[in-house]
């Protein structure tokens, strides 16, 4: 009995040891690209020695595979952009709670999943982009600006279809009502100067060409055409200075749910809080901290500074099915 007892407990004290070791490797499942988190994970392996193997898709495959693995999941984090998709995985089920003095010390309240289910990792803006050649940044004020008479053929906008929208519109919904928003969205489309864009890029550049004057892109979109074309002319306005402020939404990720590692998992969500990974985090991708103690990059604090709208980045996901439907009702692409 003593000799069976003695190889139980040295079973027990294998598997212990097993899973440490185990905890040297985690497993991410993100729907960012990969020259975007590469930097963030590779910091983390080096100071720590625990290497980050991540594997990329969209959001939507990545959160069906996530359910189809169930409690069989390598996965111990998903990554992801925007808080619709964020609150889409927590509705699922996908990420199990983490308290963390570091994250709540490092993020602010707004930018967090109130049940502690995952945080904002980066901010991006998703504001008014205009023509230098064409717009005076003084005829520009607010988002439902843009619904009046004088933007008739001048406006473009991307799809509906796309989150960034549906998260632009479910915050609206939340801060100046349905009646209000309707009204918005029927002039955006009145005053549209083409069909929709598939992507942000493709709208500025029809901006630049003079296809239309203004539309509402995510800012970092603007850095990246910028970098690439320093001659563009488009320019970015932040609307709504003088009430709610500019809509911005974030990248984030939770520990999952069936995390093989949740404290290995913690351990890094933490790190990717501080000012080390939001440094690279948000100047790899020309976003804004979600840590708000730290400055954007040079390059970022350019575009000028801005009141943001500090509703809880939650209404994203909680309004988004409403968002979706008065879109569809209205005709928006």
């Amino acid at each position: 009995m003593s000799f069976t007892r003695n190889l139980v407990v040295l079973s027990l004290a294998l598997s212990a040891f097993a899973s440490v070791a185990q905890a040297k490797e985690l497993v991410v499942y993100s729907s960012r690209q990969d020259h975007l988190i590469k930097p963030v994970f590779e910091m983390y392996t080096e100071k720590t020695g625990v290497k980050i193997n991540f594997i990329t898709d969209r959001e939507a495959p990545l959160m069906a595979r996530l359910r189809a693995e169930g409690a069989n999941t390598p996965a111990d984090m998903f990554m992801t952009v925007d808080a619709g998709n964020l609150w889409q995985a927590e509705e699922q089920g996908l990420f199990q709670p983490v308290q963390s003095e570091v994250i709540e010390g490092n993020i602010p309240q707004h930018l967090r999943s109130s049940n502690n289910m995952w945080t904002g990792l980066s901010l991006r803006a998703r504001t008014i982009a205009y023509s230098t050649e064409r717009v005076k940044p003084e005829e520009l004020s607010t988002y439902e600006a843009l619904a009046d008479e004088q933007w008739k053929g001048r406006v473009c906008l991307r799809t509906s279809k796309k989150v960034y929208n549906q998260s632009l519109v479910a915050t609206m919904l939340e801060s100046i009502g349905e009646e209000k928003t309707t009204e918005v969205i029927q002039g955006w489309l009145a005053n549209l100067a083409t069909p929709v864009f598939a992507d942000d890029t493709a709208l500025l550049q029809a901006i630049d060409a003079g296809q239309c004057d203004v539309g509402i892109v995510n800012s970092y979109y603007f850095g990246r055409l910028h970098n690439a074309q320093p001659d563009v002319k488009v320019k970015l306005f932040w609307p709504n200075q003088e009430d709610r402020g500019v809509h911005v939404n974030i990248s984030g990720a939770g520990v999952t749910r069936h995390a093989k590692h949740p404290e290995e998992a913690t351990r890094l969500l933490e790190w990717m809080t501080t000012e080390e990974a939001q440094r690279i985090f948000a100047d790899v991708n020309m976003e804004f901290p979600a840590n708000q103690a730290l400055e954007p990059s040079a390059e970022v604090a350019a575009w000028g500074d801005f009141k943001a709208d500090n509703v809880n980045i939650e209404v994203a996901g909680r309004r988004q099915p409403e968002a979706i439907m008065l879109m569809d009702r209205l005709g928006w692409n």
